[in-house]
């Protein structure tokens, strides 16, 4: 006779948990305590997922209880992703996006999302939901687009090679100079945007360089844009589907089409090649 499944599988502990006593569960608690007098803003979180099954349950038993939505966007897996997600968090919303590309998933989960900030997070257990609270804050205090940062005091990188590091700090300085902003980090993908300047930064991107699509759109758009630090740790399990060199050239391109607005592609309906499933 076979086992039920567990309601919520743990992942495989490749990679140590954070440590409990570190800054990071620090400001979880104190996030926790203070939001629950605080002025309320409703949080959705989006996740992005492909083939995430092994990695999942832990970023989403990491995920504060004060959050009010989770949106998995899952870009075809041929795992039981899904599946594990429904087990995990029975309430979560599950939209299948049959285009692919990050940026694809993130733009579907924005328009799926209901809360007044909305939160994109990887799947893959290198970012700690415990931080999601530093992101609601800086919105909550009149950011519209609150960044995470590895480069700031409180952050930092257990998982960047050499390559990638030097990739990104020559992509930060092609935008800080074509942007005249004095930004810390570009291509990091933990961030929270509220929902309702969402629509402003018209959003077309379908892979990786929808992370710098959007910063550098909300600063175009005049919105006030907030650093926040963030750790990155390694992914749990699996492998990566970043290409440095293709998504590096990408966002070059996407960052000298927002800027002269040369070559930009058109909005696609919202809906498009979604399907939502409550």
């Amino acid at each position: 006779m076979t086992a039920p499944a567990s309601p919520c599988p743990p992942s495989l502990a490749l990679v140590p948990d954070p440590d409990p006593g570190a800054p990071i569960a620090a400001d979880h608690r104190a996030f926790s305590q203070e939001f629950s007098t605080s002025t309320r803003l409703s949080a959705s979180v989006v996740i992005p997922t492909m083939n995430e099954a092994a990695n999942l349950p832990w970023v989403l038993n990491r995920m504060p209880a004060w959050v009010d939505e989770v949106v998995i966007v899952d870009g075809r897996s041929t795992d039981d992703t899904v599946d594990v997600a429904r087990r995990c968090r029975p309430d979560a919303v599950v939209v299948h996006e049959t285009r692919p590309g990050k940026g694809a998933a993130i733009r579907a989960g924005f328009a799926a999302a209901t809360g007044d900030v909305v939160v994109m997070i990887d799947a893959d257990g290198s970012m700690d939901p415990f931080e999601i609270g530093r992101y609601v804050t800086a919105i909550r205090e009149g950011a519209d687009l609150a960044k995470g940062s590895r480069r700031i005091e409180g952050g930092g990188s257990a998982d960047i090679t050499p390559i990638r590091d030097l990739g990104n700090r020559g992509l930060l300085i092609v935008a800080n100079l074509l942007y005249g902003t004095a930004f810390s980090e570009l291509c990091y993908g933990f961030m929270a945007v509220r929902r309702s300047k969402i629509g402003e930064l018209a959003l077309v991107s379908d892979g990786f360089e929808i992370e710098t699509e959007i910063v550098v759109r909300a600063v175009l758009a005049g919105h006030v844009v907030r650093e926040v630090p963030s750790f990155e740790y390694p992914r749990r399990t699996g492998e990566s589907n970043l290409n440095a060199v293709r998504d590096g050239l990408r966002i070059v391109r996407t960052l000298l089409q927002v800027r002269t607005g040369i070559g930009r592609p058109s909005m696609e309906p919202t809906g498009a090649g979604q399907v939502r499933v409550a």
